[in-house]
């Protein structure tokens, strides 16, 4: 058996910052933090221990930083697992990878047997040969000659000062017209090394619902389907659209609804998000909230029943059809997807994502998503945020406000994971970082220079 432990301190000095009698709850959920990411970042992305500590686990949320580069990690390669201890009367979190479904979390206080128990994909996934076909089906051709002023414009991406001081660019490709007319990464970065999506994978989760309504799977304007909210329950009435909105009216603990619990505490997408009570009028208002998406998937999720086809979906229906192969969505220990952050990726499969939606949900001549879904994503939700870009349904929004193009919408997620979609130029522009905490990108300035450039 082949098993890495990581020093206690990954950085060592950091060690005298942590206060000497933490909250249990939140030590266990920084250990699932540290579980998680080194799991997604060894198993899905390959990358070092070295590597994820200088980004995945560098520039996070503050309560969890020291304690996070201060408990240590055991990686077993040979069972694809991590454990992180956090109180010796307890077993340690514990993420374990899966073919295609990535790392899930077992809830704290679970031991290693339960690892058996976790759902797996039956699909199979395409062969390895896929990535030859031509570009977007697959990566053959793909031979970009940018402009001086476009090539020297993506470089200023990774300056880390004229698109945001501070910001860490990993990857960035351009398309035009259908084609990557440009393309860099970091120099320990290739385009087969995925990263976390963050909240890009809402615009996901819309694509995923976009095509269980083409097959006939769910109706927009109906109700979600939450088997979890009982006869009676005034929830019912919430729609699948008003989820997409960000509009359902449900509580939240605040603007973003942080969901640790299940992102790192091991909780299920059941438990909590289906937990939430109703505090506005549905449509009433817009609150951006992870609950929202994760509820949106739980819909589709409950309306395939709940079993191995529902699992196997996004892949077979969505994913492996435009050549998104190396792309791993993650699940709770109970496989429902969490499709509001947890999804890993490439920036190319990103473009794909971005060129479907800029085909109106036609690829290769099969209607994926309804006609006339892309207008629906962009289309301004009944309530908007208070300021900044605009919403529509998953997807922000953006226009001569943020100097660009009437019509551009984008996919964006936390440090730093933005997809533009411009088109009224047949633009597709994907953008991938670590940006650290309150180092922003500016993505609308980024995609306006690309715009000048061409």
């Amino acid at each position: 058996m082949r098993v890495i432990f990581l020093a206690v301190a990954i950085s060592a000095a950091a060690a005298s910052s942590v206060p000497a009698a933490e909250d249990a709850h939140v030590r266990a959920l920084a250990a699932g933090y540290k579980a998680a990411f080194l799991c997604s970042d060894v198993f899905n992305a390959g990358q070092t221990p070295e590597q994820i500590a200088a980004d995945d686990l560098d520039g996070i949320y503050p309560e969890y930083q020291d304690l996070v580069r201060t408990l240590p990690a055991r990686i077993d390669r040979e069972a694809r697992t991590v454990s992180v201890p956090f109180d010796e009367k307890m077993p340690p979190r514990i993420a374990a990878w899966r073919p295609g479904l990535g790392c899930s979390q077992l809830p704290i206080g679970a031991s290693a047997e339960a690892v058996a128990g976790l759902p797996k994909l039956a699909a199979r996934r395409p062969a390895a040969n896929t990535d030859a076909r031509a570009w977007p089906d697959g990566d053959g051709g793909i031979g970009p000659r940018p402009s001086k002023a476009l090539a020297a414009t993506v470089a200023k991406a990774f300056d880390g000062a004229t698109f945001g001081p501070g910001s860490k660019t990993t990857a960035v490709v351009v398309v035009k017209d259908g084609r990557i007319i440009a393309e860099q990464y970091r120099a320990d970065f290739t385009p087969y090394t995925p990263q976390r999506t963050w909240s890009a994978a809402k615009s996901l989760t819309a694509t995923v619902v976009g095509r269980a309504v083409q097959l006939g799977f769910v109706k927009i304007e109906a109700p979600a389907n939450i088997p979890e909210w009982p006869a009676g329950d005034p929830r019912r009435q919430i729609t699948l659209a008003q989820l997409l909105h960000m509009g359902s009216g449900l509580w939240t603990d605040g603007p973003g609804n942080r969901t640790d619990e299940v992102y790192v505490g091991g909780a299920l997408v059941t438990q909590t998000a289906t937990a939430m009570p109703m505090e506005a009028a549905p449509g009433s208002r817009f609150r951006y909230a992870n609950n929202d998406t994760l509820l949106a998937a739980r819909s589709v999720r409950a309306a395939l029943g709940d079993g191995q086809a529902a699992l196997d979906f996004p892949f077979t229906e969505l994913l492996w059809k435009i050549g998104m192969n190396h792309t791993t969505p993650e699940t709770d220990w109970q496989g429902n997807y969490i499709l509001s952050s947890q999804v890993w990726t490439t920036a190319r499969d990103l473009a794909r994502l971005g060129l479907l939606y800029q085909n109106d949900g036609v690829w290769n001549g099969e209607r994926l998503l309804p006609e006339g879904w892309s207008r629906f994503v962009a289309t301004p939700a009944p309530a908007q945020p208070a300021m900044g870009p605009g919403y529509g349904a998953f997807f922000w929004l953006y226009g001569p406000t943020q100097g660009l193009p009437e019509g551009t919408y984008g996919m964006n997620g936390n440090r730093g994971q933005y997809v533009m979609i411009v088109p009224d130029k047949k633009l597709v522009i994907v953008r991938r970082g670590y940006d650290p905490a309150g180092k922003r990108f500016d993505e609308a300035g980024f995609a306006k220079a690309v715009i000048e450039a061409l």
